[in-house]
């Protein structure tokens, strides 16, 4: 065994073994230890090497722990030409048959076969209504605090259908930093359809006017 450096410590394993730990000089290997476990049968039996292993130290340089690829992906990590599948638990999709809270309207569209493979559940709207809100089209954001007025009262605002319809839309206007976003409806901006901007003169203007240049004597 090369590249051992200094004793730092022993434990025992039972007892009649215990494991020496020394430095390890390789390159690399900053903090770990060799770990030599030693085993002997009584006090007149020979001692033998049980286990030579190398074992990271408090200090040890390791990788860090395994995640899961499905944790591991964020948004934005999507390219051109990549699949993601979802889950096969994911909680924020459903079965279609549970899309909808009448009875009546579910069988009928069992019926005729309408619907998709899967829709989204409760938890899946509740996850992506937060995450909207929470953006920077949501209504806390700083573009919105300072907007004039709100989108839901913006001409460019489109309401989405479905169960978001009620606190999102889509902006429809090129010039808003929006266009093309999902907004929630308290988000807003300057370019707010009803937006007016004065066009009156910089300097206030007097209502009577003094023209001092003439002077009118009487005697």
């Amino acid at each position: 065994m090369d590249r051992v450096g200094a004793h730092v410590g022993v434990h025992g394993e039972d007892e009649h073994s215990v494991t020496h730990l020394f430095e390890a000089e390789h390159a690399g290997y900053r903090g770990w230890n060799w770990a030599v476990t030693v085993a002997s049968a009584g006090d007149d039996s020979p001692v033998s090497v049980s286990e030579v292993v190398l074992l990271p130290g408090q200090d040890a340089l390791v990788a860090p722990e395994w995640v899961p690829w499905s944790e591991r992906v964020r948004a934005g990590d999507l390219g051109v030409g990549d699949l993601l599948p979802p889950r096969p638990d994911d909680p924020r999709l459903v079965e279609a048959y549970v899309q909808s809270d009448d009875p009546a309207i579910e069988e009928v569209a069992l019926e005729i076969g309408l619907g998709r493979t899967r829709v989204l559940s409760r938890e899946g709207r509740l996850e992506a209504a937060e995450r909207w809100a929470g953006s920077d089209f949501g209504p806390r954001s700083d573009m919105a605090r300072s907007a004039p007025a709100h989108c839901g009262t913006c001409g460019f605002y489109t309401r989405v259908a479905g169960a978001f319809g009620a606190s999102f839309g889509v902006c429809a206007n090129e010039i808003s930093p929006a266009d093309g976003h999902v907004v929630h409806v308290e988000y807003g901006c300057g370019a707010h359809s009803q937006v007016e901007v004065e066009t009156g003169p910089m300097v206030p203007v007097a209502d009577l006017v003094y023209d001092d240049a003439q002077l009118d004597v009487s005697e």
